[in-house]
């Protein structure tokens, strides 16, 4: 059941701070937080409620230090230290997420959902932006939870049958298939050992919603499918998440994160800034197993 606009309205009224709605179908910005030196335990506890009814929340002007940005995660939860991107220099909690001038590719140029080949697949993602183009290097956002509501309810029934297969190998690992200029900022390929078995259909943790849990970046089949087979059904879930009334868009400045909950979500990272930096700094904050 996608939720009622005005009680959405309601619950958010009764938050420490001001919640800006981005789109019909997810994201909010938020307002009245000072993330370096907020301390209340309200704040911290209405910023997850914040994230459970909007799926991903925006803030700007946050000019964090790198102890500031893994502080502001661990009221979550703990960190997941990322095993294949480049590290910030002293600080293995942040991932850098990079793109040079000089390079063509991007980190995260398609629709994905991060780290669901672990078999706690992570919380969210909190991703600061410390240099960012004038023009370009948007990232949009899909809610899976408003678009598994949208389908038929035989489609809904098959699909809560089912388990799905999630890999690290065809991303990361040695005989993954990628630029040659991201091989500095992406590593570790001997470590692309995660393989995971998640329900089709999740039953979100903390809001309880059912949720579409598959993803073009990760997913590589329906458990006890083969590849041949898995593929129609999963095109046409991947074209039915990315229709425009279930995402929303967000333009960086120097200073915003997105926290964004990836049991809902998916995102991409929009590569059209070629020849201007744009660096980003990424926490990962650790889940709980999925269930149906």
């Amino acid at each position: 059941m996608t939720p009622n606009p005005a009680s959405q309205q309601k619950s958010d009224q009764t938050l420490p701070f001001d919640v800006q709605p981005v789109s019909g179908a997810l994201g909010a910005e938020i307002h009245g937080v000072d993330l370096a030196h907020d301390t209340d335990g309200a704040v911290w506890d209405g910023l997850r409620s914040a994230i459970a009814e909007h799926g991903v929340i925006f803030f700007r002007d946050q000019n964090l230090t790198p102890e500031q940005h893994i502080a502001m995660a661990e009221h979550f939860a703990p960190i997941n230290i990322n095993r294949f991107f480049a590290h910030v220099e002293g600080y293995p909690q942040i991932a850098e997420v990079r793109k040079e001038p000089e390079q063509t590719s991007n980190i995260g140029g398609g629709w994905h959902t991060d780290h669901t080949y672990d078999l706690a697949p992570a919380f969210g993602s909190i991703l600061l932006a410390r240099e960012v183009p004038e023009q370009g290097g948007d990232t949009q956002f899909s809610d899976l939870a408003l678009a598994f509501d949208r389908l038929s309810d035989g489609l809904k029934s098959t699909l809560k049958s089912l388990n799905a297969v999630h890999s690290s190998r065809h991303v990361f690992g040695k005989a993954a298939q990628r630029p040659d200029d991201l091989a500095a900022r992406i590593g570790n390929a001997e470590d692309a050992t995660q393989d995971a078995v998640h329900p089709v259909v999740i039953r979100h943790p903390e809001s309880g919603r059912e949720v579409l849990f598959v993803n073009p970046g990760f997913t590589l089949r329906f458990e006890g499918w083969t590849d041949e087979e898995s593929k129609p059904l999963l095109s046409y879930l991947y074209e039915h998440a990315k229709r425009p009334e279930f995402t929303c868009r967000f333009r960086w400045a120097n200073g915003s994160i997105a926290f964004w909950d990836n049991r809902r979500t998916w995102h991409l990272a929009i590569n059209d800034y070629h020849g201007a930096r744009r660096l980003l700094h990424r926490i990962t904050i650790e889940g709980v197993p999925l269930s149906g």
